[in-house]
């Protein structure tokens, strides 16, 4: 974030309190400053990825891979509060692997793609300030998740979160109302400051609104409109605006969870392409008493004059299937027809989904996937995930993928 435009926010900010710190109010900040809350963990992970492309000099990747955090936040102060977070992940046992955007060069079209690059980074640091529940300032870089993730998310899976140099205003201010708007001005990408793919100048403004229309529905109207300032991301150049639909009814002895989500997508600032595209995501889950649950869906990201719906902000991982296949929509557009289920057995929740890829524009077909999960709390401090994603393509330009994880985390 330029610094004029701190500055200027910090100013503001003071204007809201007290400019100066009287005498016997020093003991007070430093007792806010020294009796906050520390939490550390770690989050240690394999995954091997078996990559069926003939432009790879070795088709299999495996990396073993560790992330240490810490964090602190202080107590208030006036209606301020300071917090920070470390994060360093290291590269242990096995690393044959290509961890992406230039971060491993010696291993770049010789393994697959395990985009945990290693190295030291901070994560977080942002000022809050509120002095009421019904609003609140937040100055500094942050964790940003909107909604569900699909247009604006940390990319909490890998293990290098992406954050934003940003100032967040949210309010519950008006009745039936969580209100946000950011201002940000650089996205912190999961590849570190290494290299520039690690980050974008982005003048960016996110406008969400969450409305309760009863106890069990919502609705929630956005815009997002994105400025790349860095010519080779400037066909992110985007202006987004839609609505999400969410709530549930009584079925038998259980709930029916529906979304229904539409937005449209256009280029806006320096965007060297011209397009109108449309996004409809479609949901339906009935959880019954017995642990089972059962859904269906349907996600379109669609496309026209030869331009795909993009989401460079979004946790990627969470949608389109595990094997990552679809990070970049195809120009052709995506429609993702899938089915779930989830089932909860003694300590353990088990996931399967079934995934059929194929051209929103067109005839084409790109594949189908099945993921499967198995995860449980060992302990209120240690937690366990086993998982796996196998695509198996039906084009040329998309490789057969399958990938493995086992993942144990550690907080405290």
């Amino acid at each position: 974030m330029m610094r004029k435009e701190i500055a200027g926010l910090i100013i503001a900010g003071l204007m809201l309190t007290p400019l100066a710190v009287a005498a016997d109010e020093s003991d007070d900040l430093i007792a806010a400053m020294t009796a906050g809350r520390a939490h550390e963990s770690i989050r240690y992970r394999y995954e091997f990825v078996d990559q069926d492309s003939p432009l790879l000099d070795n088709q299999q990747a495996k990396a073993s891979t560790a992330r240490l955090r810490l964090n602190y936040r202080t107590g208030q102060w006036s209606g301020w509060s300071l917090f920070g977070e470390f994060d360093y992940v290291g590269h242990v046992f096995a690393t044959d692997f290509n961890s992406g955007a230039g971060t491993s060069p010696d291993k770049q079209g010789v393994y697959p793609v395990v985009a945990d690059p290693k190295g030291a980074d901070l994560n977080q640091l942002y000022l809050d300030y509120s002095t009421s529940d019904d609003w609140k300032v937040r100055l500094g870089r942050q964790r940003i998740n909107l909604d569900n993730q699909r247009f604006v998310g940390g990319v909490g899976w890998r293990q290098n979160e992406q954050t934003y140099d940003a100032v967040t205003l949210t309010s519950k201010a008006l009745s039936k109302t969580a209100f946000s708007y950011t201002f940000m001005n650089r996205v912190r990408r999961i590849f570190g400051e290494r290299v520039d793919a690690g980050r974008d100048r982005v003048d960016g403004h996110l406008l969400n609104a969450k409305v309760t229309i009863n106890d069990s529905w919502s609705v929630v109207p956005y815009l997002y409109y994105l400025d790349y300032k860095v010519s080779s991301r400037s066909a992110n150049s985007t202006s987004t605006f839609g609505a999400r639909l969410a709530g549930s009814v009584p079925v038998g002895d259980g709930k029916l969870a529906i979304v229904a989500e539409y937005a449209r997508q256009s280029d806006t600032a320096d965007n060297p392409n011209s397009y109108d595209a449309d996004y409809i995501h479609a949901d339906v889950a009935w959880a019954m008493s017995n642990g089972l649950s059962l859904g269906l869906g349907i996600e379109s990201l669609g496309s026209d004059n030869g331009s795909s719906f993009r989401t460079p902000l979004a946790t990627l991982h969470k949608f389109q299937g595990w094997a990552d296949k679809f990070l970049a929509t195809p120009p052709d557009g995506i429609d993702d027809v899938y089915v779930t289920a989830k089932f909860k057995a003694a300590k353990w929740n088990f996931t399967g989904v079934y995934h059929d890829f194929s051209a929103e524009t067109g005839s084409g077909d790109f594949g189908t996937e099945f993921d499967i999960a198995a995860a449980r709390k060992i302990s209120d401090h240690y937690s366990i995930l086993l998982k796996g994603a196998f695509f198996s393509s039906d084009t040329v330009i998309i490789d057969d993928t399958t990938k493995l994880w086992l993942m144990f985390t550690a907080s405290y």
